[in-house]
């Protein structure tokens, strides 16, 4: 009998410790599905090129392989950059030749439909003209760029560079329709963050068409020049404290901060009218002259945009990067989108990220990065199989209402996401269960906990036992 009870306790406390085993592992496993956590690029390229200078290092990116590159002008910097753990590659053109050859392009008259960027990788200034571009003023550029030297290289694109601002939107004025970008604060009022071309200060924005009640003013903001702009949120618009946003498919992702992008690396957009898409970066300070206007200081991508996708966030890694401002092509053939990087509008309007450090003001908005009305962005590297569809309809996180996400997108492999079906999420509680993912979270817990009753149980009898002098 008393060997009995031995073979119990025994097979009672292997049982808990098997369940704690299995508790354990069922909440890590939910918690390590959220999306969009893993750590930001190290920058030791923009490190490198500060320490070494621009006349010996002509900017850096992420190679095919992740590993950071620097370009440089001779020997001694390449040494420098490999006992740093980067790659060097020697060229011929420094930063500081790059720059000359930028300001002699923007010092020329300006050509509506030509955009230029340093294009680190081939060590030159692009220059592309799109489709408006006439045979004679093609001709005085190109000239301009022959008294530069090798230094400029000479494109023709297909499309046009235009802003972004019309077709179907999650948030409209009557001067056009544009998607939310990152929702910020001052510490005291809560703003939505989005591009500067979408309406000058003063401009009524809406969460729906017809809607009575306005969602916000814009109060600040800069177009051409820069393009960004701040909406404050009218003080009748309800809002939950949040740093989550939706992504489709039930889950989300949590914006931590902001930071400028890398050449090389992968990043997302989120658009009302197009949904979620990817793709890479591919050069920084980029100017375009669009027929409103020129400006300065872009992101260049390779993700695709469309007309309506205007202030819709770029972010990858948790991170906020940038607002849409424009581009050429579509979703269909492909094309090139540049950004407005956010760090350097929030510190021109003196706001952050709702959410982030700092905040000492709970009810200042929703959070960070989270598409008003229901809108969703984009984590870094999601899991492999599918990616998560962004708005379509909702866009600009007042709380208000119903945003409709496209869920189920599947990753079709050229940097796009793509899918159908729908998915409601609104409020906090939402929130919260798209960032772990509680079918997982649940049971592992009560898992853990009975197997902690077992342990105690076991122990328990083991104790009264000893007691009675069964042991």
């Amino acid at each position: 009998m008393r060997h009995a009870r031995r073979t119990a306790r025994r097979i009672t406390r292997l049982a808990a410790v098997g369940g704690l085993l299995c508790g354990s592992l069922l909440v890590t496993r939910a918690i390590a599905n959220e999306p969009g956590t893993s750590a930001p690029p190290v920058p030791v390229g923009e490190r490198l090129v500060a320490q070494l200078g621009a006349a010996r290092t002509a900017g850096s990116w992420l190679g095919a392989d992740g590993r950071t590159v620097v370009a440089v002008t001779d020997a001694g910097a390449a040494a420098d950059v490999r006992r740093a753990g980067a790659r060097a590659e020697v060229v011929r053109h420094s930063m500081r030749d790059l720059r000359s050859a930028a300001a002699t392009l923007r010092a020329a008259p300006r050509v509506s439909g030509t955009a230029w960027s340093m294009d680190y990788g081939s060590n030159e200034v692009v220059v592309r003209a799109d489709s408006t571009v006439s045979a004679g003023d093609w001709s005085r550029l190109a000239g301009v760029a022959r008294t530069i030297g090798a230094s400029v290289r000479m494109e023709r694109t297909r499309g046009t560079f235009t802003t972004r601002v019309d077709g179907a939107s999650p948030i409209f004025a009557s001067g056009g329709r544009c998607s939310a970008g990152f929702d910020v604060t001052d510490g005291r009022d809560a703003f939505l963050l989005t591009a500067g071309h979408c309406g000058p200060v003063g401009t009524t924005w809406f969460a729906r068409p017809g809607d009575a009640t306005a969602l916000g003013t814009t109060v600040s903001g800069t177009f051409p020049g820069n393009d960004f702009s701040l909406v404050r949120y009218d003080d009748g618009v309800p809002r939950a404290p949040s740093d989550v946003v939706a992504i489709g498919g039930g889950r989300g992702v949590r914006i931590t901060g902001a930071a400028d992008p890398v050449v090389g690396q992968r990043v997302f957009r989120s658009g009302s009218t197009t949904g979620l898409h990817s793709g890479r970066v591919t050069g920084l300070n980029a100017t375009v002259n669009y027929p409103e206007g020129t400006v300065t200081g872009l992101v260049q991508t390779t993700v695709c945009a469309e007309p309506g996708d205007s202030g819709g966030p770029l972010f990858a890694d948790g991170l906020a990067l940038g607002l849409t401002s424009g581009g050429n092509g579509n979703c269909d053939a492909g094309g090139t989108t540049f950004f407005q990087p956010v760090a350097a509008a929030m510190t021109a309007l003196g706001v952050r990220l709702t959410g982030t450090s700092g905040d000492d003001d709970a009810e200042a908005g929703a959070g960070s990065g989270q598409a008003r009305p229901g809108g969703d962005v984009a984590p870094s590297a999601p899991p492999a199989g599918s990616e998560a569809g962004a708005p379509g309809g909702g866009g600009t996180g007042t709380g208000v209402g119903t945003g409709t996400n496209m869920g189920g997108a599947t990753d079709t492999g050229d940097g796009t996401a793509s899918g159908t079906g729908t998915g409601a999420d609104t409020g906090p509680a939402a929130a919260i269960s798209r960032v772990v993912s509680t079918r997982s979270v649940g049971p592992g817990l009560l898992v853990i906990g009975g197997s902690l009753i077992a342990l105690v149980a076991a122990r328990s009898m083991r104790s009264s036992r000893r007691g009675r002098g069964a042991w």
